[in-house]
């Protein structure tokens, strides 16, 4: 930065914290980040109305970043490739609140923009983002949005008007065909809805809470696979002022009987069916959603981490519903100090790919090679889960992937090891719709049932394993 830059915005125009946290956060980004947690971090200071507009920016940005991409670089001497990261991130961000938030003035997201690119870049940066930003606000056509050339190959096609990575377009396409790779990508640049899991009361006292507390709700997504108890919350509720830190005593009330959980993760613990009365592990439980379901029947739900800042996640989740019968420890998915128990969950670390439309940054994070390495990792882990289960018992793998070498992959390696062992077993009738039941397992799919991606796998012990070392929980 600059001495110049350092003394700040020109011309007496103020850069809105919402903006310099959005070109934080895409620092932040670049730098290893998550999104949620640079998210968190970045905005701790900001309004609830702030952090909507930041959010809707920061994650339309990403979301269409490939296409903004393509528009920019027409209009950059040279392409993007040249320019300095932070100032393509910047010109991405002007350029999305110009082509698509229809309730920014030009003028404000180019001045603020050119201002910004002054303070993180100097002078020639902020000339440079001007001439660009002005020359993509004169060019926009009848849709709002300055025309870009679209590739003939529908691949490509894809990849730019819904911005994913090609790789991930492709291995999609080669798995459902174009037109179903298509409702994927369309689903996946979709607004998460935010969701509510009753908890103490049921799902009719709990939407007279959220209507007394002045929190509007929906009817779910027309054609949305839905358990019959979630309720969805209309957008911008402002779920932080329920469970978060800056909730109002009436709205911290109302939050102290729900937890928020898409229907793809509430499917997999109905689909787990421990049934009553079990007592189970779940090893890799934060931020806690699937420990909190399943201690709705359990007598006991030993939920483990090995990141404290992740346990800490779970207990505030635990505490905040009084639950008396989850068990927060710290501890590797990998050597749980736990003795054998009724079931196991391990909803495994994974790529994600079912959860785009929550976290739009990882698929420019993921590389083709994650989804092999993550596969080995989480047969270790299932292997190492499956010591914990006592004979007879269950083990429930899941994740939140769509991709094949995650999911069925590790489920079918892991039966062939232990044929005899263990075997598949479907939910019990009911448990779930069928229409996200597979073969008996369950798969559930963005572009098909209108929530998260999410799988899952019924194990049944059926023989007793050899020697197994444990350490009382």
């Amino acid at each position: 930065m600059t001495a110049r830059a350092a003394a700040g915005p020109a011309r007496g125009i103020a850069i809105t914290p919402a903006r310099s946290a959005a070109a934080a956060i895409l620092a932040d980004l670049r730098d290893g980040a998550l999104l949620d947690r640079a998210f968190e971090r970045r905005t701790a200071a900001l309004d609830g109305r702030d952090r909507r507009w930041l959010q809707e920016l920061v994650w339309g940005t990403l979301r269409r970043r490939a296409w903004l991409d393509a528009m920019l670089a027409d209009r950059v001497r040279g392409g993007l490739l040249r320019l300095d990261a932070d100032v393509v991130d910047l010109l991405r961000l002007g350029a999305y609140q110009l082509v698509a938030m229809a309730s920014v003035p030009a003028y404000a997201a180019i001045g603020e923009t050119v201002e910004l690119a002054k303070l993180r870049a100097g002078h020639g940066a902020g000339a440079l983002t001007n001439a660009v930003l002005r020359r993509v606000d004169r060019e926009r056509g009848p849709d709002g949005a300055p025309p870009v050339d679209v590739p003939k190959d529908p691949l490509e096609r894809l990849a730019l008007e819904f911005s994913h990575p090609l790789w991930l377009v492709t291995r999609w396409a080669d798995r459902w065909g174009i037109e179903d790779t298509g409702a994927l990508l369309r689903a996946n640049n979709g607004e998460a809805p935010v969701v509510a899991r009753p908890y103490g009361v049921s799902a009719a006292a709990l939407v007279d809470e959220l209507h007394a507390a002045g929190v509007a709700t929906e009817p779910p997504p027309p054609g949305a696979a839905w358990p019959v108890d979630s309720v969805r919350l209309a957008r911008g509720s402002g779920v932080g002022t329920l469970v978060g830190h800056d909730a109002t005593a009436e709205r911290a009330a109302v939050g102290r009987h729900m937890h928020v959980q898409d229907p793809a993760s509430t499917f997999v613990t109905l689909y787990a069916a421990f049934g009553p009365g079990a007592r189970v592990a779940d090893v890799c439980a934060a931020p806690g959603g699937k420990a909190l379901e399943l201690a709705r029947t359990a007598a006991a739900v030993y939920a483990g981490d090995r990141s404290p800042a992740r346990l800490a996640r779970v207990r505030a989740n635990v505490a905040r519903l009084d639950v008396p019968n989850v068990f927060p420890y710290a501890g590797d998915a990998l050597d749980a100090p736990l003795r054998p128990v009724d079931g196991v969950l391990v909803d495994a670390p994974c790529t994600g790919t079912g959860t785009f439309r929550r976290h739009p940054d990882a698929r420019w994070r993921l590389k083709p090679s994650d989804v092999a390495v993550t596969g080995a990792t989480q047969h270790a882990i299932v292997r190492a889960a499956a010591a914990l289960v006592r004979p007879g018992g269950l083990l429930v793998y899941s994740t939140c992937s769509i991709e094949t070498e995650e999911n069925d992959d590790v489920v079918d390696r892991f039966l062939d090891e232990r044929a005899g062992e263990w075997t598949l077993e479907p939910p019990p009738a009911g448990a779930v719709p069928g229409a996200v039941l597979d073969g008996g397992r369950l798969r559930v799919l963005p572009q098909r049932h209108g929530v998260d991606g999410a799988f899952a796998a019924r194990l049944r012990r059926t023989a007793a394993a050899g020697a197994m070392r444990h350490v009382d929980a």
